[in-house]
């Protein structure tokens, strides 16, 4: 347990260190007065302030590589800007990119590209940090990608509005989707430049309630979690797979 005292950051993101530290991102980043609030910390073993930075605003999510890598996904807010970013006399929003990787000491180490083969990100709905690469599902053409260094592989879908991904070698689990959609679980084959996908199937409580809308949902290399409550659920991929 890391106990820190007197953080300032609302909606945070909560992620381990390499080093036994904590690193807690605020969702939210305002852009006023000529400069960004920092909303992102940096804290040791002892809870103690190492150092703050500024990781933008709009944040979706944000998942650390083993090495330290700092990996953000941001939804259309801090794509396209709000809080003064973006404005005639602000900055463009740090998250337009919609992916982001910072280096440990919070600079920016790799963005995503605008111009890339599978789209611009104007919302990225799923990240998955797997060891040192990342995954992405995104809006608004919903392909899978997967950034190893700096190369970028991708998968078009037609599987709209999941939030969350698990990926395992070359399958792939996306959960979630609109409407009566939000818990559908579609398991997904990558075959060369092909994803093909099995039979949907639905996510559930272990004792078989639909899992509540304010559920937290999220993947983390071939696992699943889903917070409720106090209640933190982890399935594997294997209690995923629906083919």
């Amino acid at each position: 347990m890391v106990s820190v005292a007197g953080q300032p950051l609302a909606h945070s993101h909560v992620q381990p260190l390499p080093d036994g530290g904590v690193l807690l991102v605020g969702a939210r980043c305002r852009w006023r007065n000529g400069t960004a609030e920092s909303n992102a910390a940096v804290y040791d073993a002892d809870g103690k302030l190492l150092r703050k930075g500024v990781l933008g605003d709009g944040i979706a999510d944000v998942q650390v590589t083993p090495s330290g890598e700092i990996w953000v996904s941001y939804f259309d807010e801090g794509v396209y800007g709000n809080f003064g970013w973006g404005e005639a006399d602000s900055p463009e929003p740090i998250g337009s990119p919609g992916l982001i990787r910072f280096r440990p000491d919070l600079g920016i180490a790799w963005r995503y590209p605008y111009d890339g083969e599978f789209g611009a990100i104007s919302d990225c709905y799923a990240l998955n940090v797997a060891g040192e690469e990342a995954w992405a599902y995104y809006y608004t053409d919903f392909p899978i990608v997967r950034i190893r260094a700096a190369a970028v592989a991708g998968w078009s879908t037609e599987v709209h509005g999941a939030k969350a991904l698990v990926v395992a070698d070359d399958r792939v689990v996306l959960v979630g989707g609109y409407g009566g959609d939000r818990h559908r679980l579609v398991t997904g084959r990558i075959q060369g430049e092909a994803f093909s996908v099995g039979r949907p199937a639905r996510l559930v409580m272990p004792d078989g309630r639909p899992v509540p809308r304010t559920a937290t949902v999220l993947g983390r290399g071939g696992e699943l979690h889903v917070v409720v409550g106090q209640s933190w659920l982890k399935l594997g991929f294997e209690d995923l797979d629906t083919r």
